[in-house]
């Protein structure tokens, strides 16, 4: 019994220890990272509408019987040789149409982007990549349609965020946001910008308000007689510390500015969803997708995967996203901060900004 307390001991030890050496590497390493100039990436492109094709089809091969499924295989073949045909004739009039009207004719695209927002919201990064090379080849014609999902986060970049769908809109190309799960405070800041707003029933949308939360050591540090300076320059630099002594002047002023910026929220969303009520709604509330469509937050309760599904059956739709090529220290590192988390079982290691959405 007592070798087992030993070895248990010992075997303790050693996962601190390899624990904590593993931490001093991620911090190392990843400070090193970040004093590097970023990485390039590429444009990765998925056809959904072969992605629907290709599961149709293997769905059939296992529920059909053999003999009817030689039968459909046959027609299918017969109707693409005869849309063969028929585009070969129709080729010339399109081409003819082309440069009569100075417009294709051609079939619509569809281009689908995903945004999975932290409190940072520092997906913009992935996001204004994909934006800027859709937009370097969509037309008026087309569509993008966003599927979002964020509970919001700091301020400066969720304001970020919304001014590279804002890019979109100004090209005048329709812009679709979906959201299944959440799109709340900064979130919703971003949703709002659509021309079309759908989101599944039990979303949860809104939260338009504003938070800041910063705890103060002061009391503390004062009972073991620490003393903390903070020396500035400009009677606002500092409002709230988290070392020094709170005034109430600080906090006023502190409070000013939260309420500036949610006046700024409330404004932004009135006026880039003017059906909106943003007084009424501008309460930090949060409702759920049936709930949100009686406020007029969304326009319709659709999932994104039914309305990709129906915009397949007219148009072309491409599944756009950036990927970071990343060093093969980028991929160990990924590993090693894999392992810390499932050893600490801690996911969140950032500092939140203080002001959030």
């Amino acid at each position: 019994m007592e070798f087992l307390f030993e070895y248990g001991l010992f075997l303790a030890k050693a996962i601190t220890l390899i624990v904590s050496i593993l931490l001093v590497v991620i911090v190392v390493v990843g400070l090193n990272h970040k004093s590097r100039s970023p990485e390039l990436g590429h444009i990765q492109v998925t056809n959904i509408n072969e992605k629907f094709e290709n599961l149709t089809e293997t769905l059939k091969e296992v529920v059909m019987n053999a003999e009817t499924l030689k039968i459909e295989h046959k027609a299918e073949k017969k109707r693409l040789k005869s849309e063969k045909k028929e585009n070969k004739k129709a080729l010339k009039s399109e081409l003819k149409k082309e440069s009569e009207a100075g417009e294709s004719s051609r079939k619509q695209r569809v281009y689908v982007l995903d945004f999975e927002g932290d409190v940072q919201a520092s997906a913009v990064s992935q996001l204004r990549e994909e934006v800027t090379a859709v937009l370097s080849i969509a037309e008026e014609q087309d569509e993008v349609v966003l599927r979002l999902e964020s509970p919001g986060g700091v301020v400066h970049g969720y304001g970020l965020a919304a001014s590279q769908l804002s890019r979109i809109v100004d090209k005048k190309i329709q812009l679709t946001i979906a959201v299944d799960k959440v799109a709340a405070s900064g979130g919703y800041m971003m949703a709002c910008i659509a021309d079309k707003l759908i989101a599944a029933p039990f979303a949860i949308l809104g939260s338009i308000g504003v938070v800041a939360q910063i705890p103060n050591f002061h009391r503390l540090l004062k009972n073991k007689d620490i003393d903390v300076e903070i020396l500035t320059a400009g009677e606002y630099k500092r409002t709230l510390t988290m070392f020094g002594e709170n005034t109430e002047k600080g906090r006023e002023k502190f409070v000013e500015e939260l309420e500036d910026i949610h006046t700024l929220f409330k404004d932004f969303v009135h006026e880039n969803r003017p059906i909106v009520d943003a007084e009424a709604v501008g309460t930090g509330e949060a409702w759920y997708g049936k709930r949100a469509l009686e406020h007029k937050l969304v326009d319709a309760l659709e999932t994104s995967d039914a309305y990709i599904f129906d915009r397949c059956q007219d148009a072309d739709v491409y599944h756009i996203k950036y990927v970071e090529d990343k060093s093969k220290m980028d991929k160990i590192l990924d590993r090693m901060t894999t392992l810390m988390i499932k050893l600490t079982g801690r996911e969140d290691f950032q500092f939140q900004g203080r002001h959030t959405f």
